[in-house]
């Protein structure tokens, strides 16, 4: 699993600061599109013929593994495991008829997960490499950036705040800002 770059480097407040990030160069020269991140749980779904055949959940790194960097990736989610019976329900509530067959990173959302700050009704996976929610006219500078951030309303769930931005670069990078950051 590949960890998605923070687009500015932070301060020892883990606050960012307007030095961009090594690597992010790309999304300051104007390439690839913002998108909205929703906030929910990362997992993996793997898909066959329209069915998932596999649900994965992101693990968190130890704090040894942070401190180097390291992104530890996904493990197996078990439907009889009590912490992961709302990613369960997410995926249950998720239409993979047209999902082409693969692996799809995505996030669980909803009610009972990360405090639904959308106010979704319904668990449901957003599989943001797929279709991801475009968002127009995105400052590409530090303080643009954090005051549109600010008043940023989830385009996903309209009424809601969102909580930041991924930019998805053609070639398959990706990076991100997050309200929170600033």
């Amino acid at each position: 699993m590949q960890k998605i770059e923070t687009i500015f480097d932070r301060g020892s407040d883990f606050k960012v600061t307007p030095k961009i990030r090594a690597g992010t160069e790309w999304v300051f020269a104007g390439e690839g599109v913002a998108t909205e991140k929703v906030d929910g749980t990362n997992v993996r779904i793997t898909v066959q013929s329209g069915k998932v055949l596999m649900v994965e959940k992101r693990r968190n790194p130890t704090r040894e593994e942070k401190a180097k960097g390291d992104e530890p990736g996904y493990i197996a989610a078990n439907r009889d495991v009590p912490q992961d019976k709302h990613i369960f329900r997410a995926v249950d509530g998720t239409d993979v008829s047209k999902i082409p067959d693969g692996s799809w990173p995505c996030e669980a959302i909803g009610p009972k997960i990360q405090g639904n700050p959308l106010a979704l009704e319904s668990p449901t996976c957003y599989v943001f490499s797929l279709n991801p929610t475009i968002v127009a006219d995105v400052p590409r500078e530090y303080d643009g950036l954090k005051e549109f951030l600010k008043t940023f309303d989830s385009l996903y769930s309209p009424g809601h705040k969102a909580e930041g931005i991924v930019y998805h670069h053609p070639d398959g990078r990706m990076a991100k800002i997050k309200v929170r950051d600033f």
